[in-house]
């Protein structure tokens, strides 16, 4: 059977994936560059959406793996042309993972002050972020079922339909952002961050719904539950532990460089959340080409078209690389407009500014590891990436961070760290699937 792995077809899924990616974060972004101009304490109110959103990535980045999860199983079933034998498993697997973030509002909502100080936030800091959370957090549910029919769709080779569901949510979210931050005189009276939070949760609501009617009218999927679970339930079970052991040790990395930033300072903190913004802006324009790796390696797998797969690893080192080139130039060429969209207090300014060159230069770096990672997802090798991000956390990022802290590089130092653990997750992966799939290439 021939397999489309052309620069066309792999574009086709890519570009609105690299859509959907750079939507995704633009929900804290526009808080970020909305609230951050706003006249009464604006530092301290980009530090509290940092700290919140470091907290709401953990969680969004520990139970969004359903994503991961269904896209593999359903991709690779579409490759073995038995997408029948699946049809129930989203709807399953959707329902998990909506009830566990119940869990996690309900247990986290009475705790937030807690949770935040845990962060070192103290002070109107402190204030702000508990205020911020307890209306994000409502939107938590949301964002997870919102996610699981993104997976549905990946798996079906359709990432068309999750742009369209994001471009609308980013639109609802920008506007509302600017109504209800800034209000309007006579009307709506400014409600600061706490509008920042509910124009987020009004967009996350609005962008489930639309999921919810794509996914039934696009799509042969049902989103009925109905028992008794599906046999490849256990495996998707067993996929999202392993990436929630993985994700730990990620945002472990993150609350480490979130915990170290503050404890620097407010311009400090207010610098490493836009940098931390942009940086994640880059791994979700990446997530693009990342997300048709994922894709179209669970499908050739599914199909055991092993030279197809790796002409398209091939391909892919090749596009990835060039898309962080082209990211770290138009950084580069725009390196002080950029600081300017998030905030005019100078300081933070020129805190942000002595090492965004860092976040640039990490670009095709990033590009690399975050490809090589969704094609890993796609194939099911969860165990495999779990353990790669453990032992980089640990022997890598923590020792490279705490080294660096030691000269009082501040900044340099999360951002170094950074660095050297990107090159040290990407690498591993890049050798260990060229050495498996020549191998099978050359005997199948």
């Amino acid at each position: 059977m021939q397999h489309d792995i052309s620069f066309k077809y792999i574009n086709k899924l890519a570009i609105p994936a690299l859509i959907t990616g750079v939507a995704e974060p633009l929900l804290s972004t526009t808080d970020l560059a909305i609230v951050g101009n706003i006249q009464e304490n604006a530092t301290e109110s980009i530090a509290a959406i940092g700290i919140v959103g470091a907290f709401l990535s953990m969680l969004i980045w520990v139970f969004g793996q359903t994503r991961s999860g269904i896209s593999s199983i359903v991709s690779q079933y579409v490759g073995a042309q038995k997408l029948d034998d699946i049809k129930s498993l989203p709807a399953q697997a959707t329902v998990i993972i909506v009830l566990a973030s119940i869990v996690i509002l309900v247990f986290s909502y009475p705790f937030a002050k807690e949770i935040f100080e845990f962060y070192n936030a103290s002070g109107q800091v402190l204030e702000y972020s508990v205020d911020y959370y307890k209306i994000r957090v409502f939107g938590f549910p949301f964002t997870l079922f919102t996610i699981a029919v993104y997976g549905t769709f990946r798996g079906l080779q359709n990432t068309y339909y999750p742009m369209i569901i994001a471009i609308i949510g980013t639109v609802v979210n920008i506007v509302l952002d600017i109504v209800l931050v800034y209000g309007i005189d006579g009307y709506i009276p400014p409600m600061h961050i706490q509008g920042a939070a509910y124009a987020s949760v009004i967009a996350q609501i609005i962008m489930a719904v639309i999921s919810l009617i794509l996914l039934y009218k696009k799509t042969n999927i049902s989103l009925k539950f109905q028992l008794p679970f599906h046999d490849e339930i256990p495996r998707f079970i067993t996929m999202v532990l392993n990436l929630f052991v993985r994700t730990i040790a990620l945002n472990t990395a993150l609350y480490f460089g979130t915990s170290y930033a503050t404890g620097y300072g407010n311009e400090y903190i207010a610098a490493y959340t836009i940098g931390l913004n942009l940086w994640l802006m880059g791994a979700f324009i990446i997530d693009g080409y990342s997300s048709a790796g994922n894709i179209l390696s669970g499908k050739l797998l599914g199909a055991k078209a092993y030279k197809t797969l790796v002409t398209l690893g091939n391909r892919l080192i090749l596009y990835g690389f060039s898309l962080g080139v082209v990211m770290a130039i138009i950084g580069f060429l725009l390196y002080e407009p950029i600081g300017r969209l998030f905030t005019q207090e100078k300081e933070v300014l020129d805190t942000f500014y002595t090492s965004f060159w860092i976040i640039l230069l990490m670009q095709p770096f990033c590009s690399l590891a975050f490809i090589y990672d969704g094609m890993f997802k796609g194939m099911g090798e969860m165990k495999y990436l779990r353990n790669l991000l453990l032992v980089t956390t640990g022997i890598v990022f923590i020792p490279t961070l705490l080294f660096f802290d030691s000269l009082d590089y501040k900044l340099y130092a999360i951002w170094i760290a950074f660095f050297a653990w990107i090159i040290a997750r990407g690498l591993p992966l890049i050798i260990v699937f060229r050495k498996k799939f020549l191998a099978l290439a050359k005997t199948h």
